[in-house]
C-alpha cells in the first residue's frame, strides 16, 4: 500500500501565521492534486500546550530564533505557535480534509518539542504513526508540508530509520531557511540517508 504524509499544513505556519514558512500557502494545491493519487493519506498536526518549552515567551530574556538545551537536546526557541484548539492550529481552509484518513498530533508533551511525524525529538515516544502504518501494510511513503528544513526532513529521516522506502515531494515542500544554507543542507542530508526526492510530476 502507498501512503501519502501531510506534514503541518496548519494555518501557524502559512503566510501571516505566528510562525509563517515563505509561500507555504502554495503547498496546499500540490497536497490536493496528489492526496487522489495514493491508496491512503495521513497528516501530521502541531498540537502545542500553551506553556510548551520550545517557545521563547517561556525563558525570560530569551528571543525565537535562540538555541538552548531542552531535555538534553539542543533546542530552537519559537514564537507560540500552533496552540491546541486554536485558529493557528487549524489546517489550512484549502486543505482537503475529506482524503485525508487520518490524523497524528505532535508536540503535545510540554517539556519536549517534536518536529518528526513519527517520535518526538529525543526519540522516547511515537505518535502512533509508524504503529498505524504497519498495521495497514505500509512499505512506501510520500511526504510533502513544511517546514523542508524541520519537520520535514526529521519525519523522512526516521521514516528511513524505521525501513520505509521514503520519498519528499520537493515541490510540495517550503522551508524556514532560519540560516542560510538550512534548506539546502536539509535536502542533502536526507539524500544522504536514503531518502528519494521527487516532484509532482514524476508521481503523477
Amino acid at each position: 500500500m502507498t501512503c501519502l504524509l501531510l506534514v503541518d499544513l496548519q494555518n501557524d505556519f502559512m503566510p501571516g501565521g505566528a510562525l509563517a514558512v515563505p509561500l507555504g500557502n502554495e503547498v496546499i494545491g500540490t497536497a490536493n492534486r496528489l492526496a487522489a493519487d495514493f491508496d491512503y493519506v495521513v497528516a501530521s498536526q502541531d498540537w502545542h500546550p500553551s506553556d510548551h518549552r520550545s517557545f521563547a515567551s517561556q525563558h525570560p530574556g530569551r528571543e525565537p530564533g535562540d538555541v538552548i538545551d531542552l531535555a538534553g537536546i539542543e533546542q530552537v526557541l519559537w514564537p507560540d505557535h500552533c496552540l491546541q484548539g486554536s485558529f493557528g492550529s487549524e489546517f489550512h481552509a484549502d486543505l482537503d480534509r475529506g482524503q485525508v484518513d487520518a490524523v497524528f498530533r505532535k508536540g503535545t508533551d510540554p517539556q519536549l518539542d517534536s518536529y518528526s511525524a513519527f517520535f518526538d525529538n529525543a526519540r522516547r515516544r511515537s505518535t502512533g504513526l509508524l504503529e498505524h502504518l504497519a498495521t495497514r501494510g505500509v512499505k512506501d511513503l510520500w511526504l510533502l508540508g513544511l517546514a523542508s528544513d524541520y519537520c520535514v526532513k526529521f519525519s523522512a529521516l526516521d521514516a528511513v530509520s524505521v525501513g520505509l522506502r521514503t520519498h519528499v515531494v520537493e515541490d510540495g515542500c517550503r522551508g524556514i531557511d532560519l540560516s542560510p544554507g538550512d534548506v539546502a543542507r536539509a535536502w542533502d542530508e536526507m539524500r544522504a540517508a536514503g531518502v528519494e526526492i521527487v516532484s509532482e510530476a514524476s508521481v503523477r
